[in-house]
């Protein structure tokens, strides 16, 4: 069953989704590439993180998400989480049907693939998304042909340390030198960065092994298939917002804490204008 709503206008909020802070890298690069947009960021922070949860809880909690995005009239979503979009995109596709545009998450393992020198990519994401197809379908298609050897590396405590705004701790360049220690002695001279939070770890990574990788996420390209889908459906927004700065309201499911909105300081692009609303069940 497929659900019917009017169309949505093109000046319409665009929907992102994600566990937790980390999907904010993803809001960061649509609002560049699509700047006078406004978007209802949803942040599951009162189920966060999902990496370590069971496949039918993720899927129960992304389409959760998803609905409240589309209550609200949201034009399109964008599932900003590498987990949740493993287990989702196909049932969420069939059920909102093509005039509510749905565009997810892989892990940018083809062109880590097609530049790497060495033949050897390392792919830092959670147990979750190594579990789902859509990974396992880029490894079948692009590394394995080209002879490039996929090296998965999991941890489940970088994205609490993101959350809590460590991203640049000494907790966190001791944990890195631990996690991705392996890849470096396996000469990986790329390294996808699989899951949204990670992006803000570049900094760090780029401290604890400097000139060691590329570092390669999937921002810019799901902002440029954003904007491809929202221009076929004809849905850009072309008006220029009366603050002239990109907007996003940020919505945290996990109600307030102390540091939620020192930690958006740090990883909200300065040129964007937000502010924060509190959800509870």
């Amino acid at each position: 069953m497929q659900m019917n709503r009017k169309k949505a206008s093109a000046d319409a909020p665009i929907g992102v989704f994600d566990s937790g802070v980390g999907g904010l890298s993803i809001a960061n690069d649509i609002l560049k590439h699509l700047p006078h947009e406004h978007i209802k960021y949803l942040a599951d922070t009162a189920h966060v993180p999902y990496g370590a949860r069971e496949d039918d809880d993720i899927r129960h909690l992304t389409a959760q998400a998803v609905d409240w995005l589309y209550q609200q009239g949201c034009k399109a979503v964008v599932v900003a989480c590498n987990t949740a979009s493993a287990f989702s995109l196909d049932y969420l596709r069939e059920y909102y049907g093509s005039d509510f545009p749905i565009i997810g998450l892989v892990p940018a393992l083809k062109p880590a693939v097609l530049n790497t020198k060495n033949k050897v990519v390392a792919v830092l994401a959670t147990p979750a998304t190594f579990r789902g197809k859509l990974i396992k379908d880029v490894m079948l298609r692009f590394a394995e042909p080209l002879g490039v050897s996929v090296l998965p590396i999991t941890s489940l405590e970088l994205v609490p340390l993101v959350e809590a705004g460590q991203q640049n701790s000494p907790k966190m360049h001791r944990l890195l030198k631990e996690i991705l220690q392996p890849a470096v002695d396996k000469k990986a001279d790329q390294l996808v960065l699989g899951c949204t939070h990670y992006p803000f770890l570049k900094a760090s990574i780029e401290y604890v092994f400097p000139n060691q990788f590329e570092l390669v996420d999937s921002g810019q390209a799901v902002a440029r298939q954003l904007s491809h889908v929202l221009s076929h459906h004809h849905l850009i927004n072309e008006v220029v917002p009366i603050t002239k700065s990109p907007q996003m309201t940020c919505y945290f499911t996990g109600g307030y804490t102390p540091q939620i909105k020192i930690v958006l300081q740090h990883l909200i692009a300065e040129d964007i204008d937000w502010k924060v609303s509190y959800l509870s069940d």
